[in-house]
């Protein structure tokens, strides 16, 4: 089992990914893509971007998941947030840090061997997944348990999940 960092980054993929309890990846060939498999394990991390106002939002890790099955090409293509998506997986979304909280990313990169240049840790977030070594994976539980609720208990603080389920 590996663990990765998921980066989620618009408010429309984070409404998706937990709802629907998958994720949807890009046509451009990435290694860790590829090797996600089932049972893999997954921080879920909206970045500061991600809710439209990065001046007051920080970039967190929101919840935890599992994969619930390997990385395959989807039937049809799937469109989220204005981007074309060509492959996914299903997940198991464990819990949930109930919004706008979550556990602020900056503040501990230099304390993370997956962020190898902590001063310039955000470029190691302009992809999909991130692998995170197993140090950085205790550290990380240690820190974000504490917030954690059930998935069904912080989904609904969703500003994204409230909308859609008006829809």
């Amino acid at each position: 089992m590996k663990t990765y960092l998921v980066i989620l980054g618009h408010r429309e993929a984070i409404s998706w990914v937990l709802r629907e309890q998958r994720m949807a990846f890009p046509a451009t060939p990435r290694a860790e893509v590829a090797a996600l498999a089932a049972d893999d394990r997954l921080f879920l991390y909206a970045t500061r971007g991600a809710w439209r106002n990065p001046t007051r939002d920080r970039g967190r890790i929101i919840g935890t998941a599992m994969t619930a099955s390997a990385v395959r090409r989807l039937d049809a293509p799937i469109e989220i947030a204005g981007r074309t998506f060509v492959s996914g997986c299903d997940l198991r979304i464990d819990s949930l840090v109930p919004y706008p909280g979550g556990l602020e990313l900056q503040p501990i990169v230099e304390h993370l061997s997956a962020f190898p240049k902590p001063e310039s840790w955000s470029i190691y977030l302009r992809r999909a997944l991130l692998a995170i070594p197993g140090p950085d994976v205790d550290l990380l539980d240690r820190l974000l348990d504490p917030l954690l609720k059930t998935r069904s208990r912080a989904l609904p603080t969703y500003p994204s999940a409230r909308a859609a389920e008006k829809a």
